[in-house]
């Protein structure tokens, strides 16, 4: 049976004066309406008679709403006992630890809750309240999949740790979302959420962004090691950037990807660290041991990896023959033609590659030899589409004749070339 799904704007003249019990699929959006305590006491009312919904989406972003609200929203969303999918979005408000315990308790009581949602960024939350979150979440026994997202809340490493240690109770869980964006959990609170995620066995899609912790070398190196546990992960996304972190956490990542040997999808952001020749070396002997990697995205910008590195990082990516999706940002990297040349040379033994996004932007890598990376990537027969960013790379006038050379890929479709302040698209 197809349920229809009803979509409201408009809060008090429509919504309200609805037919409220006979709502199965319900979408309410009203971010930015600054509707304040009124507005939400009557949405709350409103809501605990949606006593048969079981697809909800409540989009109440930038609304000026504190704790006193979201208890009263809670109160409503434990009247929702049929609710199976719930999309929460409670962005740029005022709650604190108080609102969002309330929210977990409600959240407690939707027993049949397998899809949840809950975006809380920009909010008060503190270790008190994402701890609290956390002991509920770990009470939602068929919940599936997961996404919070709680950047910009004051965390550190007691409440990252909290928030996830419960979940292992999740014994259904197998995706699973987290957002801690410019927090403070530290070193401490990564190794302690390294330690939560590793019990956290069944998941099989897993995207952790903690950019801008200071989550440091040891917290990234117990991270790495953790997830080495998680042996059923197909997908894992991990947004590293920005944590002060060096070439002595890849044995930790290493250890991870040789563990994981069902990866078939993995994006690793690094971007304005320091892991230098070294690290990407050890990187790219990491990937040769992900042998059903299909899909990498590998964000090394501005890491020092300098010609050594790129020349390591080659000789992994060479070997990683099932690749048929790459997107590699190795920008401002202090890269010469002797680190690109291998570099160009290596992708074309990716022979499987459909799908290639190359930046190579603000290098030392001088003039192109066109007709030897048309060669090149000859060999890349399965090729369709194409991205190169070469730009702040003193390279001269070779666009066109690069564009040319490249026609030896029979099967590319989609091109585009950015050199300079030039930029060349091929269709």
């Amino acid at each position: 049976m197809i349920l229809q799904k009803k979509y409201y704007q408009d809060l008090q003249k429509v919504f309200l004066n609805s037919s409220l019990q006979s709502h199965q699929v319900l979408h309410i959006a009203q971010s930015g309406k600054l509707f304040g305590t009124i507005g939400a006491s009557g949405l709350s009312f409103a809501l605990e008679k949606c006593t048969n919904v079981s697809n909800l989406t409540l989009d109440l972003g930038c609304n000026k709403i504190g704790d006193e609200d979201a208890s009263g929203l809670s109160q409503a969303l434990e009247k929702c006992t049929n609710l199976s999918n719930l999309t929460l979005l409670l962005y740029g408000n005022q709650i604190g630890a108080i609102g969002v315990q309330c929210l977990g308790s409600a959240l407690e009581k939707c027993t049949n809750l397998s899809n949840l949602k809950l975006n809380l960024y920009g909010n008060q939350i503190d270790d008190e309240g994402a701890s609290g979150l956390g002991q509920s979440l770990g009470k939602c026994i068929n919940l599936q999949n997961l996404a919070i997202h709680l950047k910009s809340n004051q965390i550190g490493a007691t409440g990252a740790s909290g928030l996830i240690s419960a979940l292992e109770k999740c014994n259904h869980l197998s995706n699973l979302i987290l957002d801690l964006y410019r927090n403070k959990i530290g070193q401490l609170g990564a190794s302690s959420l390294g330690l939560a995620l590793a019990k956290c066995t069944n998941i099989s899609k897993l995207e952790l962004d903690l950019c801008g912790n200071q989550i440091g070398i040891i917290g990234a190196l117990d991270l790495g090691y953790s997830l080495g546990n998680c042996t059923n992960l197909q997908h894992l996304k991990l947004d590293l950037y920005e944590n002060e972190i060096n070439e002595q956490v890849v044995p930790g990542l290493g250890y991870a990807l040789e563990k994981c040997i069902n990866l078939q999808n993995f994006m690793l952001n690094l971007w304005s660290n320091k892991i230098g020749a070294i690290g990407a070396s050890n990187l790219g002997s990491a990937l040769v041991k992900c042998t059903n990697l299909t899909n990498l995205t590998l964000d090394l910008y501005r890491n020092l990896i300098g010609d050594e590195g790129t020349l390591g990082l080659c000789s992994g990516l060479e070997k990683s023959t099932n690749l048929s999706n790459l997107k590699l940002d190795l920008g401002q990297n202090k890269i010469s033609v002797i680190g690109a040349s291998g570099l160009y040379s290596s992708l074309g033994k990716c022979t499987n590659l459909s799908n290639l996004i190359l930046d190579l932007s603000g290098n030392q890598i001088g003039k192109i030899d066109a007709s030897v990376l048309g060669a090149v990537f000859g060999k890349c027969t399965n090729l369709s589409n194409l991205k190169l960013y070469l730009r702040e790379n003193q390279i001269s006038n070779d666009g066109i004749s690069l564009g040319s050379a490249l026609e030896n890929c029979t099967n590319l479709s989609n091109l585009t070339l950015d050199l300079q302040y030039k930029h060349f698209i091929y269709l």
